[in-house]
């Protein structure tokens, strides 16, 4: 399974997408928005991405019990609104950000809240789209995004099984087949023992999909461990400098960080290779060094074979060592000196 996202081909036969998430990490301040792009840029991300939604798009400005933050979360103690007011991303910010960020050679796209947000981003020509997490049970918004036909990647932090199969199948209504999942624990940051990363070769095989991860942890190593088990899509929060606070900064990665962690997921991608059994050509060379049946004695002609005159040692000049057993006990077919590899015409047959 393969998606195209502007000029990138992701899938099994493709290097890993890496997705650089800026989320509310510009803190409202559209020169530290350009300094990220330009430094994810530098990191080796493939693409950037935006959220757009306005506090009124997600929630209501209400102080009920409901829309108060009180789940043992690192926002706790504000409303859903108050939170959201500080955390979007100023829509007339976007185009530019986006014209910026291509012009450096980044995929640029983002995840809508709401149908005003998609008909906004397609004003934009984004090449795709994200569901966040809490989304995927938005089937309407689903299926209102899938049928622009762009490459729809969806998080499943709080899905249950068949709460991802109707987010494929909304994408597939709308004829849209370009459908990628990420492995995701909604956590803030997530516990590492939560991660549960099994799934993603899991997912892999029963959606049919290309599948991925959007970390919340801390660091990257579960980044690069998600890699080796499949995943072709990483998304990871960004941020200049996690001492400048806000929303999301206590589980982002900061250049430095996102650098190595990049360089990283080259390492184990190039690594990973492909499935073969057979060795290449510079280990058929290295073979040499393999073991295999010498003459460790000088042998006459017509004298037995023994362990005390024949022996499996280094180099594999010789007959194959699985081959002792046949020639003890038979005779030197002509006087053989020591230090001679071992072959079938120096055996009486």
């Amino acid at each position: 399974m393969t998606i195209n996202i502007g000029n990138n081909a992701v899938g099994s036969e493709n290097k890993v997408f890496i997705i650089a998430e800026l989320s509310a990490n510009h803190n409202q301040k559209y020169d530290i928005a350009l300094e990220s792009i330009k430094a994810i840029k530098e990191c080796g991300a493939d693409a950037v991405k935006f959220q757009t939604y306005t506090a009124d798009t997600l929630t209501i400005d209400c102080d009920k019990d409901y829309f108060k933050i009180q789940q043992g979360t690192i926002w706790d103690g504000t409303t859903l609104y108050q939170l959201y007011q500080n955390a979007y991303t100023p829509w007339e910010w976007q185009p530019k950000l986006k014209k910026y960020a291509e012009e450096l050679g980044l995929v640029c796209f983002s995840s809508p809240f709401d149908k005003s947000a998609v008909d906004f981003l397609e004003k934009m020509n984004v090449p795709a789209y994200k569901i966040a997490s809490f989304e995927i049970v938005d089937i309407p918004l689903i299926e209102y995004a899938a049928s622009k036909g762009k490459p729809m990647i969806i998080s499943t932090g709080i899905a249950t099984e068949e709460e991802i199969e109707e987010a494929i199948e909304a994408c597939r209504r709308n004829g849209n087949n370009q459908v990628a999942l990420l492995k995701c624990t909604s956590e803030y940051p997530a516990p590492f023992e939560e991660m549960n990363l099994e799934a993603i070769p899991a997912m892999a095989e029963k959606f049919r999909t290309v599948v991925g991860l959007s970390d919340h942890t801390l660091g990257a190593t579960v980044s690069v461990a998600a890699v080796a088990l499949g995943a072709r899509i990483i998304e990871k929060h960004f941020i200049l400098d996690r001492k400048s606070g806000g929303p999301d900064a206590s589980f982002s990665l900061e250049p430095a960080e996102f650098k190595k962690m990049v360089d990283e997921i080259r390492i184990v991608e190039s690594a990973l290779g492909k499935i073969k059994f057979e060795p290449d050509d510079k280990i058929k060379k290295n073979r040499t060094f393999a073991r295999s049946l010498f003459a460790v004695r000088d042998i006459s002609a017509g004298e037995f074979f023994t362990e005390e005159n024949i022996r499996s040692i280094r180099p594999s000049h010789g007959l194959a060592p699985k081959y002792l057993n046949d020639v003890l006990g038979k005779k030197a077919s002509k006087k053989i000196e020591r230090g001679t590899p071992l072959s079938w015409d120096l055996i009486e047959q």
